[in-house]
């Protein structure tokens, strides 16, 4: 009996899409698998034929390499029996059920996260992306502000030169796990469902050492430090992150490795506080300078600038340096500087200057209120105190 065309039984076009294939394989597993079709009856071996031939259909449209040689051989090419490649010794489908599995499992994965865990290498062993790892790394705040190139040691993992990566001693080799026959993971049918997961003998790996390589442990891979150049974007803050992408530890079978994070601190400053893309410094002013008037140096990022002081200034007075802040990393303009002026009072006089003081101040009393501009208010508050 001729076999039907593979794209007929799914119902779909030649050109359809792998997601339109899987959903057509979903509807008709879901329909004739043999556990909702129970019986001895003709329409349980019926259901059982279509689930079969589904599945076949399935294994064949899902893998690129067979689909492009049934596309241009038909069945020819992909039946053994008919000359063609045939499939794959332990590949999907050795219990009957195996494509049902495989077209189902990335709904489990969607429901429980399992986006970032194991996935299938080539060989059938579950592959494993590397642990991200983390550094703290400490620079000052005109590093944060200008950006910085530096260097850190990071560990490394190298191949064992020893057992050249095989992780077992000179002169033996690893074995292939008898639990898993090497493919890293183990079924477990629990009634309508295939649940997939990692061997509990060999841990995924498919692979089982008899004799450890003294050198590695058996881990194939020695630990060592390596130096990693690493930039600092100007404008950073404090707790923000650098990536670099492929520096974490490596991964299990083949797999990805992971990124490293570098966290950034920064220390505190003897003069500024940052507060996002602006800065604030306090300047101690001396008393006659205040009153007086006048100009006044006063420290930035980039060098010095000068604030012109009214006369009459006052303590907490605040002055504000447009552009003299930070340039964030994500900012299209620098932030501000913002000076808070600190009145110092004068310690350790000679008698000279505290007679001069004692002159002044007798003076200020004589011409009233209107040489202390917070006086009135602060009196008239008190008086409505004890009112």
């Amino acid at each position: 009996m001729a076999k039907r065309d593979y794209y007929e039984i799914l119902g779909v076009a030649k050109n359809a899409s792998e997601d339109d294939i899987k959903k057509a394989y979903r509807k008709l597993a879901m329909k004739h698998h043999p556990d909702r079709n129970q019986g001895e009856g003709e329409d349980a071996k019926k259901a059982e034929e279509k689930f079969k031939e589904a599945k076949e259909a399935y294994e064949m449209l899902s893998d690129a390499q067979k689909r492009a040689a049934y596309d241009q051989y038909g069945h020819a090419g992909v039946d053994p029996n008919m000359g063609g490649g045939g499939f794959r010794p332990g590949g999907p489908g050795a219990d009957g059920f195996g494509g049902f599995a495989e077209a189902f499992g990335d709904i489990f994965g969607d429901i429980f996260g399992g986006q970032g865990g194991p996935r299938r290498g080539g060989g059938g062993q579950q592959v494993f992306r590397g642990s991200d790892l983390s550094y703290a790394m400490e620079i000052t705040l005109e590093e944060a502000a200008h950006g910085k190139e530096t260097q850190i040691r990071i560990p490394s993992w190298e191949s064992c030169e020893t057992c050249h990566g095989t992780g077992a001693k000179p002169g033996t080799s690893p074995k292939t796990c008898s639990t898993c026959n090497g493919a890293g993971t183990v079924h477990m049918r629990q009634g309508f469902f295939s649940i997939q997961q990692s061997c509990p003998h060999c841990h995924g790996t498919g692979k089982i050492i008899p004799d450890p390589c003294m050198t590695c442990s058996g881990q194939g891979k020695i630990k060592k430090n390596k130096t990693l150049e690493v930039k600092i974007p100007a404008g950073i803050g404090e707790g923000m992150r650098i990536r670099s992408s492929g520096n974490g530890e490596p991964g299990t079978n083949g797999g990805p490795p992971g990124d490293l994070y570098i966290e950034i601190r920064v220390k505190q400053h003897d003069i500024f506080e940052r507060d996002g893309d602006d800065l604030h410094c306090t300047v101690p002013v001396g008393l006659t300078t205040a009153a007086l008037g006048g100009g006044i140096e006063v420290p930035t990022l980039s060098g010095k600038a000068e604030i012109e002081l009214p006369e009459g200034t006052q303590h907490g007075k605040t002055f504000r340096l447009r552009g003299k802040g930070i340039k964030g990393v994500r900012s299209s303009y620098p932030g501000d500087l913002y000076c808070h002026v600190a009145v110092e009072t004068p310690i350790k006089l000679t008698e000279h200057q505290r007679k001069l003081l004692k002159d002044l101040d007798e003076s200020f009393r004589k011409g009233g209120d209107k040489h202390s501009p917070n006086a009135k208010s602060w009196t008239d508050r008190v008086r409505d105190l004890f009112k």
